[in-house]
């Protein structure tokens, strides 16, 4: 996968060196570029952003210098061989970035990221690259940054751990929270390693039992259970046809019912255990 990142703080991305991402990267797996987009400023000040049409505060960024980047990034790597670009647009008024999306972000062959700062950038800028490419805009949360290079880092890392060969393990991320197949809407329990005991706490029996079948079930409770108590919205959501008898007795004790229309709904007095 190729991956450009065009910003006016390229230090910002000094994390794409190191950790997962910068082993990637080292092992051929990823190759980052990243762009300062003053380079592509034509006066003095090296001006990226202007004032808003029709009034009001803060600032703009402004189309030249990103579209000049962005023809440059794109000749640059098309030259090198690359090909099926795609923008990646960090906004808070994009599409939530979830695990579902990383997975077909992976997919791609070249990942385009345009983090803006102030207001935004001038929206023809999109437009212009969306009759070119597709145009991904994506947010990591409902909260406001003061710029987009920290959702590059957010989404960078989730897409670049799905990639073939960077993680040591490729099963790693099959029970990961939130990915597809069987923990699509649930996020995952507790996890335990050595020592068997730590200032007087234990670990379920059950992981000591080697009895596979049995440890599989605890897993999947305990991810239910953490999914009803942090995130209930995931199992509002969720089809009651996803869920085997298992679960659906699991959901019963946590005070959750199926109703009618396929979906669960909550008990107003709920048992916790």
């Amino acid at each position: 996968m190729r991956l450009d990142v065009v910003t006016i703080f390229p230090e910002y991305l000094e994390p794409l060196n190191v950790s997962l991402v910068g082993k990637a990267r080292a092992r051929g797996r990823l190759d980052v570029h990243v762009h300062d987009l003053r380079e592509w400023t034509y006066d003095r000040h090296n001006t990226v952003d202007d004032t808003p049409y029709g009034g009001g505060p803060g600032m703009v960024m402004k189309t030249e210098p990103w579209g000049d980047a962005l023809d440059d990034v794109l000749a640059s790597g098309y030259e090198s061989g690359s090909h099926g670009p795609v923008l990646v647009v960090p906004t808070p008024s994009g599409r939530p970035f979830t695990q579902e999306l990383a997975v077909e972000l992976s997919r791609r062959p070249w990942l385009i990221f345009t983090p803006a700062r102030y207001e935004g950038i001038d929206r023809r800028v999109t437009d212009e690259y969306a009759t070119r490419m597709p145009v991904y805009e994506v947010s990591i949360g409902d909260y406001v940054l003061a710029g987009g290079e920290a959702a590059v880092l957010v989404v960078t890392e989730a897409v670049a751990r799905l990639l073939p060969g960077v993680l040591g393990n490729a099963e790693s991320h099959r029970d990961d929270s939130f990915a597809p197949g069987a923990m699509a809407n649930l996020l995952e329990g507790p996890v335990y390693t050595k020592p068997p005991e730590w200032r007087g706490r234990g670990i379920p029996d059950v992981l000591l039992s080697g009895h596979h079948g049995k440890i599989a079930r605890w897993r999947r409770d305990e991810a239910l259970r953490r999914t009803a108590r942090n995130r209930p919205d995931l199992i509002e959501r969720c089809d009651v046809s996803a869920f085997d008898k298992k679960d659906r007795e699991t959901l019963s004790l946590l005070g959750w019912a199926p109703e009618p229309g396929g979906r669960f709904w909550r008990r107003p007095q709920t048992v916790e255990e």
